[in-house]
């Protein structure tokens, strides 16, 4: 009974980090976020210490959550961004700063970019 005992703990020990991997990883994503990337205020801080979500815009803005959830704070942060400062026309994402001024426009060529824009980005 007790090398049965080892054997389920180790199943057990691996299930669960298998499920904490699954759980911390970011969504999957189209192309066209790698364009709409460099316009958001938000990126990733490489830290001694971990991950820290850091903004652009605000020298002062940092945000360290836990290594479970960085990727999906910051997903959430560029979530609310994008609802603010993208919009489509024509067939077209137009990319605004904060004064509803257009920075860039970035061409939908592909259903799966608009399902993407309109899935993550809510717009």
């Amino acid at each position: 009974m007790r090398k049965y005992l080892v054997i389920v703990l180790s199943l057990g020990f691996a299930l669960i980090a298998v499920n904490a991997f699954l759980e911390s990883k970011p969504s999957e994503k189209a192309p066209i976020y790698n364009s709409i990337k460099p316009y958001s205020p938000y990126y990733l801080d490489k830290r001694f210490g971990g991950l820290q979500i850091m903004s652009k815009l605000d020298p002062k803005f940092k945000e360290k959550p836990n290594n479970m959830e960085v990727f999906h704070r910051l997903e959430f942060l560029e979530r609310e961004w994008g609802k603010q400062h993208l919009k489509i026309e024509n067939n077209q994402l137009i990319i605004l700063d904060n004064n509803n001024s257009i920075l860039a426009t970035v061409p939908i060529s592909t259903k799966e970019d608009r399902t993407f824009i309109h899935k993550f980005y809510g717009i």
